[in-house]
């Protein structure tokens, strides 16, 4: 922006407070102010500040991320117990939202190319070089100082270096380090644009129209952590994956690809696979699993291109594997366990693992509307008990944790496996009948 504007700067306090004005303006209910819909925002936006705190008063600032994420926490495990979920239209017509989000995710680029890509999105485009060249990865030592990215990151990124190469040389840029800046870079801007896309189409498919879909691409631009974080790939491409497995949810090889991906680009997702399982049922299950070993071998077969020898292929295997996730002990990252005793950790750790199960087996008849709840109850879980800045990763959940707070009632959409009995079976679900009924009535009011 600074090439467009002389002088303009927008720091980090700055934008909270101005995405603050317009969050509140576009998307708070004054008309209902005890609604769901504003305590949500509330959580949302009260979280943010911690990222601001962290950087200035590290104890602080990672004690009110891990308030903030329980308090979440808490409100995802209420989500059921919302029966009334009233269509509320935003404050804005979707003429003027749209406006708005293109406007936005304008900021956002602009936000990404003029600051210097994080050293785990550098790291990434290494390895996607390395891929490219098949050069061997195993001596190499690693500089990442947040969580890791896995080796479908650096599959996925590979495409994009070569186009890297061009803009820098046309940049003439004497770095030989330049394109992968460039590289990091682009395929954040690509990573935020399939998130805030794969929104919009869970609005159009599943949530009832685009303006439902606009409205949280829209919301998700807007918030001040997306663009605390813009520029860590690492993060932004899991969350992207997982919303496109919600859209393609009724095609269980097709979603199980994307959550393959997604688990190998980034440890978390590993713990969504179980629940999305029992959420298919046998069959179901059968497809799911089956594009889940399809996509691990391609991305281990990764190593094949960056590996010289046997030796070489196991430790690049072994290394891609996040291990000081699965550490209980204490760490030497910041975050809020590096302040506490590790013995602490230990009942949270537990707490989670007993949640899983608990969110993985009930209820036993899911929809869809328990797999988008629970989902991102196991996401934000994980920000609870992890090592490294645990409860920093916003970008972990926050597609997901829009999609909870915009969902309507979806008891009608259930597993394929489901639709394909009742339909065999010469059954009609009442609760998807009325929703089809009262859509034909209103349509005829309209043309009246």
């Amino acid at each position: 922006m600074e090439g467009i504007l002389h002088g303009y700067s927008v720091n980090e306090p700055t934008w909270f407070y101005l995405s603050l004005l317009l969050i509140v303006a576009v998307f708070f209910r004054f008309n209902r102010i005890w609604s769901l819909r504003n305590l949500d925002l509330i959580l949302l936006l009260g979280i943010s500040p911690g990222l601001l705190l962290a950087d200035e008063s590290p104890a602080l600032g990672y004690g009110w991320l891990f308030v903030g994420t329980g308090l979440l926490l808490l409100r995802l495990f209420l989500d059921s117990f919302f029966k009334r979920r009233p269509p509320l239209e935003q404050n804005l017509n979707t003429y003027g939202l749209t406006f708005l989000c293109v406007a936005s995710f304008g900021f956002q680029v602009t936000n990404v190319m003029h600051q210097p890509a994080p050293v785990s999105s550098v790291e990434t485009v290494r390895g996607a070089e390395e891929i490219l060249q098949m050069q061997d990865a195993s001596g190499r030592e690693s500089q990442e100082k947040d969580a890791g990215a896995g080796p479908a990151t650096r599959l996925l990124v590979a495409p994009v270096v070569p186009t890297s190469k061009l803009v820098a040389a046309d940049q003439n840029s004497i770095d030989p380090a330049g394109f992968e800046q460039v590289a990091a870079r682009i395929f954040a801007v690509l990573a935020h644009l399939a998130a805030a896309f794969g929104l919009v189409m869970v609005g159009r498919l599943h949530f009832g129209g685009n303006q439902i879909g606009i409205a949280m691409a829209t919301l998700y631009l807007l918030l001040p952590c997306t663009a605390y974080d813009v520029a860590r790939v690492n993060h932004v491409l899991p969350a992207a994956l997982i919303v496109w497995a919600f859209v393609a949810y009724r095609r269980p090889m097709i979603a199980g690809s994307l959550l393959g991906l997604a688990c190998g680009s980034m440890f978390f997702p590993v713990f969504l696979l179980p629940l999305w399982a029992m959420f298919y049922g046998r069959r179901g299950a059968l497809k799911f699993g089956l594009a889940l070993i399809i996509v691990g071998a391609v991305v281990s077969s990764t190593f094949i291109f960056t590996s010289s020898d046997v030796r070489s292929f196991v430790d690049q295997t072994r290394g891609s594997i996040n291990w000081s996730a699965l550490q209980l002990r204490g760490s030497d990252a910041d975050g809020f366990w590096s302040t506490h005793d590790a013995a602490y950790r230990w009942p949270v750790v537990a707490g989670f693992l007993v949640m899983l199960v608990a969110l993985t087996v009930l209820p036993f008849k899911k929809t869809l509307e328990h797999l988008i709840s629970h989902s991102t109850a196991i996401i934000v879980g994980t920000q609870l008990w992890y090592p490294q800045q645990g409860g920093a990763y916003l970008l972990w959940y926050l597609p997901l944790m829009l999609m909870v707070v915009f969902r309507p009632r979806l008891i009608q959409l259930v597993p394929p496996e489901t639709e394909s009995t009742e339909t065999n079976g010469n059954t009609v679900d009442e609760p998807a009948t009325r929703a089809v009924a009262m859509s034909a009535a209103s349509a005829v009011r309209r043309f009246r």
